[in-house]
């Protein structure tokens, strides 16, 4: 006779965490979600079971550092030096640019990124990376500022941020600009971060067929991204829960 198997419960469980995850969480993740399940296992079990399931996430591949660049002479200081954790929220925002193609044609986002809690503050997409796309999503993001809050904001060097436009935004609401040193895509490590983990777990291995229905799975992805993606910066907590909890404390 057949024994029964010993992980049957477990395995069970690991596929259903997968599953609610969309496949885009990796064995340590899913230990996550076990252990506040009430699982007590050790991450090398849930690997081993994982690929016993056939159940594997992505791996995420090299990002292509990208800008639009502007004039040299409009840049701002590199204020924020790689210092990439906030103790509250609202003090520090990260913005940059990325491109999609979806068949013939492009999307592009802009999202306004709080080092706080890694959330997406505000977001713009639009068909090509202009002053209107950055400018739309930093608009956004300053509706959101409780009164007396003044973050400083980083981004690349593109021409978006060099702008008039986008630095009278900044001083009217009386935002500090900092900006990365020129090509150097570590200086704004969090946003091509965000943007890496994008493109792995919704991009990179679907299909849209149309530019309308991709960015219907991105809002969807967006807003799971805020209210239940499991961080591990922020200790295995989704953004939406770490500012909870620790706001609370």
């Amino acid at each position: 006779l057949d024994r029964p198997d010993p992980h049957a419960g477990l395995k069970a469980a690991i596929a259903e965490a997968f599953e609610a995850a969309r496949g885009r969480y990796g064995h340590r993740r899913i230990h996550a979600v076990l252990a506040r399940d009430g699982w007590r296992v050790a991450k090398k079990t849930v690997r081993t079971l994982m690929n016993a399931l056939g159940l594997a996430c992505q791996v995420r591949r090299p990002r292509r550092c990208r800008s639009w660049p502007g004039r040299p002479g409009t840049t701002a200081p590199n204020l924020l030096n790689r210092q990439f954790n906030a103790d509250a929220p609202d003090t520090t925002w990260v913005t940059d640019v990325t491109e999609f193609r979806i068949r013939d044609r492009k999307l592009y986002l802009s999202p306004v990124i709080d080092l706080f809690d890694r959330s997406v503050v505000a977001y713009a997409c639009g068909p090509s990376p202009t002053l209107e796309l950055t400018n739309s999503s930093l608009r956004a993001a300053i509706a959101t500022l409780p009164a007396g809050a003044r973050p400083l904001v980083h981004s690349d060097q593109g021409f978006q941020y060099q702008h008039a436009s986008w630095r009278t935004l900044l001083a009217d609401a009386g935002l500090t600009q900092s900006m990365s040193r020129r090509a150097t895509c570590l200086d704004n490590a969090v946003a091509e971060n965000f943007f890496g983990h994008l493109k792995e777990e919704l991009f990179h291995h679907n299909t849209f067929d149309t530019v309308d229905t991709f960015t219907t799975a991105l809002h969807d992805y967006i807003d799971w991204y805020n209210t239940t993606r499991i961080s591990t910066t922020l200790g295995d907590l989704s953004p939406a829960e770490y500012r909870a909890q620790t706001l609370a404390a």
